[in-house]
């Protein structure tokens, strides 16, 4: 199946497909289709909900370091909004317009923009966050790690959820909705905790926790004081648009 009618000629995921609506009315349900069929369900009515248990887990561990925290597509802005009502500075970071304009009427600052363009205090940051299955972004997860390690301070932790099993994909998938309306194919991938603690080495982090809550699994890498300090951009649709100037994106 094709993008909607009316979509660009070149359509981008996240953007010009199901998922931006979904995050303006804060309802799906929505799927990521793979090629070869299969569906995983993507949580959005949680992702509009107030923080939950597990939620809370990743936010006090953040909070504990008393440093700013960027989380890493942002979606509609719950943890990041969490994370100000702690008392800690954060930024969240999206490629989609909808859900960088949720995450700010939730009072919290968002850059529409890809964690692989250039982001404010690059090496500073005390935290990072990759929930709700936000290690697949790009679909290469150790160009990803690369590229946190290369965000955080020596000694700053990167909090990343996990696949409950463990698992080690690289797909293409597009996201679809219940009328069966897809947007364009876009590179993922699915980790489970023992191939992304394998991963993290490569780019300079450590894992040095592991915990689970309400079914959901998390990993807590920190940076060495010497990372490799390099990573290698996802070339193809799922890197984003190129350049700071994407739309909304201003700090």
């Amino acid at each position: 199946m094709t993008p909607a009618a009316g979509a660009p000629a070149t359509a981008r995921p996240w953007i010009d497909d199901p998922f931006s609506e979904a995050i303006r009315t804060g309802r799906g349900p929505l799927w990521l289709r793979t090629a070869d069929g299969r569906r995983h369900r993507l949580d959005v009515e949680r992702w509009c909900a107030p923080p939950d248990a597990a939620d809370r887990s990743l936010l006090e561990r953040c909070a504990g370091l008393g440093r700013p925290a960027l989380d890493v597509g942002c979606g509609p802005g719950r943890l990041v909004a969490g994370l100000l009502a702690l008392g800690l500075p954060a930024l969240g970071v999206d490629l989609t317009v909808a859900a960088v304009a949720r995450t700010r009427r939730l009072g919290g600052p968002a850059l529409c923009r890809s964690v692989f363009e250039r982001l404010p205090a690059e090496g500073r940051w005390g935290s990072a966050l990759l929930a709700d299955g936000n290690l697949g972004i790009g679909g290469d997860p150790a160009a990803l790690l690369g590229r946190i390690a290369q965000l955080l301070r020596p000694g700053g932790r990167l909090f990343v959820e996990v696949e409950p099993r463990e698992v080690d994909e690289r797909l293409t998938v597009r996201i679809e909705d219940a009328a069966g309306h897809r947007g364009p194919p876009f590179r993922w991938a699915r980790l489970g905790a023992a191939a992304t603690a394998g991963l993290s080495a490569g780019a300079g982090l450590v894992e040095t926790e592991r915990w689970s809550v309400l079914g959901r699994h998390f990993l807590a890498l920190t940076r060495l004081p010497e990372a490799p300090g390099r990573c290698v951009r996802p070339r193809g649709p799922a890197a984003g648009p190129a350049g700071p100037g994407e739309p909304g994106a201003r700090y």
